[in-house]
């Protein structure tokens, strides 16, 4: 886990250049880092809710009346 750690820290210290993220018309600067934790919180967040909805329709397709 400190190894983990180190390398987190190492990439968040290294990566200090802004990049620009426009969404429609609004452009917001973001670190490197801070964008790549977001879009990693987002893949987690999209790959639980597809885990479940497929795990919900499994179980409903195996489920006994």
């Amino acid at each position: 886990i400190a190894t983990l750690a180190a390398i987190i820290i190492l990439f968040k210290v290294q990566t200090l250049e802004a990049v620009a993220v426009s969404l429609f018309s609004p452009r917001v600067p973001l670190p490197v880092s801070v964008l790549v934790l977001l879009i990693y919180v987002l893949g987690m967040l999209t790959g639980g809710f597809l885990l479940a909805l497929v795990r919900s329709w499994v179980h409903g397709a195996t489920r006994r009346s």
